[in-house]
């Protein structure tokens, strides 16, 4: 993946925060990457179907705020990365959209 911005490939170094949900079946994680070189924040959205592709888009650039706000979201819950948890903080970050 890279910034949004300078296209700079960004690494697990850069990574702010992350969180995995499951949608109708699919998986879907979003994660924030700060880049080191420009100091944008990228978004990258994995989704998988599980039909052997998985796709992935990136967002951005977000601000600072932007994503202070979802970093608190996500530091809410004990287990970001676990698609099945139905948390308050996965329940919001995902618009009540679970399975």
């Amino acid at each position: 993946m890279t910034c949004i911005q300078c296209k700079k490939t960004l690494s697990g170094d850069d990574l702010v925060a992350s969180m995995s949900g499951s949608i109708m079946g699919d998986e879907v994680t979003d994660s924030y990457f700060l880049c080191p070189e420009c100091g944008v924040f990228t978004k990258v959205s994995w989704w998988d179907d599980f039909t052997g592709e998985e796709t992935m888009n990136l967002g951005g650039p977000l601000t600072k705020q932007e994503v202070s706000e979802i970093v608190e979201l996500i530091g809410r819950c004990s287990r970001p990365w676990d698609k099945k948890c139905r948390c308050d903080a996965h329940r919001r970050y995902f618009n009540d959209t679970l399975d």
